[in-house]
């Protein structure tokens, strides 16, 4: 995808998802958040703050996992999702981290709900 194509789903899916929560547009990290919680896959509840970081954690590593970069260890007695990176990461610039992400997150919504 053009970075206008994914600028341009992440927008559809930014008012999707404010409609769907009756909400204001969420951010990347919000979105992250989102993805935390349905990867955990135990319902929506009150979180810590930690919890809340361990969440993003989780969605960033399912998200590269779809670019090989990291892979499922298991899930811990809690239920909750441990990840191994793979590989590193490369060095990419803010413009390409935030694109890459929105693209990832894009795809991550186009896959499990639509």
């Amino acid at each position: 995808m053009t970075p206008s194509e994914i600028n341009n789903k992440w927008s559809a899916l930014q008012e999707r998802i404010s409609k769907d929560f009756d909400t204001e547009k969420p951010d990347i990290k919000v979105m992250l958040f989102l993805i935390g919680v349905q990867e955990l896959g135990k319902g929506p509840r009150k979180f810590s703050k930690r919890q809340k970081e361990e969440l993003m954690h989780i969605a960033n590593c399912r998200l590269f996992s779809e670019l090989g970069f990291y892979e499922l260890e298991g899930i811990d007695q809690e239920g909750w999702p441990h990840w191994k990176r793979i590989k590193p990461i490369p060095p990419y610039t803010l413009l390409e981290q935030e694109m890459l992400m929105k693209s990832l997150i894009v795809n991550y919504f186009d896959q499990h709900y639509n």
